[in-house]
């Protein structure tokens, strides 16, 4: 019986031939035994094919899906299943590239990532979705990082204390309240309106409030353990982002709206499938929601050009009336002088 010739990198063998299967390799398209044999030649590992039949069976047991279809003469070789198919991949380099809180530089490096999850063809067909998007994205590197660090607390149960920037005309981050440290405990992450945010029990005003990740700095934990944890078990997170517009707080007010049919599309989407419809007239409808009356919620509905109306309660449509006659004297015409 007679031996295989071994070369440099030949305990490496297994590991190459992953690396083979995984880059070179996908549902469309294979590799025959000699061209394997080659691939591995050209990393200094020496194979023939008796060995190579042991080692893809060894690679089976280990979990890899090596699928062996003869075409022709020739038996062809890739890797079947992955631990992520490409469909779920391309999801993923979505919301990667479309996550305003990820820097164009973050974006590319995960995204390199990703890609090194599947064959270097399917590899391809992400690295082309990123060159689909020019978005504006953030320019704060450190919120990758600042998500780790909240996580962090989080799991801790520990308070932290950070600095909360805002940019200035200069085009430069500047301190809140003159760099003043703000203590919170922090309970969660959340995703709303592209960008991230940590929600937080203020306990000096005993309160749950949120601040843009993107805007906190220097993010220390503290020794102290966190407070609001029974203000935080009674949270209701979906609750609490459905009644907000762009993360701007108000008063929470049950407010009737009366809309266009066509537009019931619009405020299930907005408020959720739960909403009660209530038929007005053949082309009209109302229902009740609750909102956090702020100028953000007045801007929604004026962006709906009439076609949703706050109806009640008297107090809110006089808010918005306010909020509309201020709008029109900001832009009344007048005579240069």
């Amino acid at each position: 019986m007679g031996t295989e010739r071994k070369g440099v990198n030949q305990k490496l063998k297994m590991l190459y031939l992953l690396k083979i299967f995984s880059q070179e390799t996908d549902d469309n398209h294979a590799l025959t035994m000699q061209e394997i044999i080659a691939k591995l030649e050209a990393c200094g590992v020496n194979a023939d094919r008796k060995t190579l039949y042991q080692d893809f069976d060894e690679l089976r047991r280990f979990g890899l899906d090596i699928i062996a279809s003869k075409s022709g003469r020739n038996f062809y070789y890739n890797l079947g299943s992955r631990d992520f198919e490409l469909p779920e991949l391309k999801l993923l380099v979505d919301s990667v590239q479309s996550s305003k809180f990820i820097t164009d530089k973050k974006s590319a490096q995960l995204i390199h990532k990703l890609e090194s999850l599947v064959s270097k063809y399917e590899g391809s067909q992400l690295h082309r979705q990123v060159l689909i998007s020019g978005r504006v994205k953030t320019m704060n590197e450190s919120i990758y990082y600042n998500v780790d660090k909240l996580h962090e607390a989080i799991g801790a149960d520990r308070k932290i204390r950070f600095k909360y920037y805002d940019w200035n005309l200069r085009k430069e981050m500047e301190p809140r309240y003159d760099g003043r440290w703000y203590h919170m405990s922090p309970w969660a992450l959340m995703w709303d309106d592209e960008k991230y945010y940590m929600v937080a029990y203020d306990s000096k005003h005993e309160d749950i409030i949120h601040y843009r990740v993107d805007k906190m700095m220097n993010i220390r934990l503290e020794d102290e353990p966190r407070e609001g944890r029974e203000a935080f078990r009674e949270f209701n997170i979906a609750h609490y982002t459905n009644t907000l517009f762009g993360m701007y707080a108000g008063n929470e007010t049950k407010v009737m709206l009366e809309a266009e049919n066509h537009m019931v599309g619009v405020l299930i989407d907005r408020f959720g499938k739960d909403i009660i419809i209530v038929p007005e007239d053949d082309n009209h409808f109302r229902t009740t929601v609750t909102v956090a009356v702020s100028k953000q919620f007045f801007g929604w509905i004026a962006a709906l050009d009439g076609e949703v109306r706050i109806v009640g309660p008297d107090s809110v449509v006089d808010q918005m009336r306010e909020h509309m006659n201020k709008l029109a004297e900001q832009y009344r015409s007048t005579t240069p002088t």
